[in-house]
């Protein structure tokens, strides 16, 4: 999918190791197994105060996540993925975000956490949209500087 780097929070991090052994679940699709090929051969970083360890293609930082993330986006051909609302919108506060990538499922929820807590609005401009045979809208924006 383009992706260098997935970044994760405890939480999605947990959610996502699944895709660690799906491969080897007999019970797994064929497009779950070639997914959870691919999933493991992205380096990943968890952000976490609370994980003693994580597993495979995956390295913990405790520290400090602006300094992380700033020497990551520096390297050359670094296409870094965003996966957890907290974590997405602390980079978005500290201005790491360049662009948001929203996928919409044709699913009213009637509950939950927020999209992005924690976060001021930001000003975004539409780059590209895609609507999908089974009723889900991909949209992705560009993140517009204030200034």
């Amino acid at each position: 999918d383009g992706i260098d780097t997935y970044l994760y929070g405890r939480r999605m991090y947990e959610v996502m190791r699944y895709w660690e052994t799906a491969e080897e679940n007999p019970e797994s699709s064929p497009y779950e197994r070639e997914f959870a090929r691919v999933w493991k051969s992205i380096p990943k970083i968890v952000f976490s105060k609370t994980l003693d360890q994580v597993e495979g293609n995956s390295r913990l930082v405790r520290g400090n996540i602006a300094e992380t993330v700033s020497t990551l986006k520096a390297q050359p051909g670094q296409a870094i993925a965003v996966a957890g609302a907290n974590l997405a919108a602390s980079l978005a506060q500290l201005g790491l975000v360049d662009e948001y990538q929203i996928y919409i499922h044709p699913v009213i929820l009637g509950q939950g956490s927020p999209f992005l807590p924690t976060l001021d609005s930001i000003n975004l401009q539409l780059e590209e949209t895609c609507t999908f045979s089974s009723g889900v809208v991909f949209l992705r924006y560009k993140w517009m500087d204030k200034g």
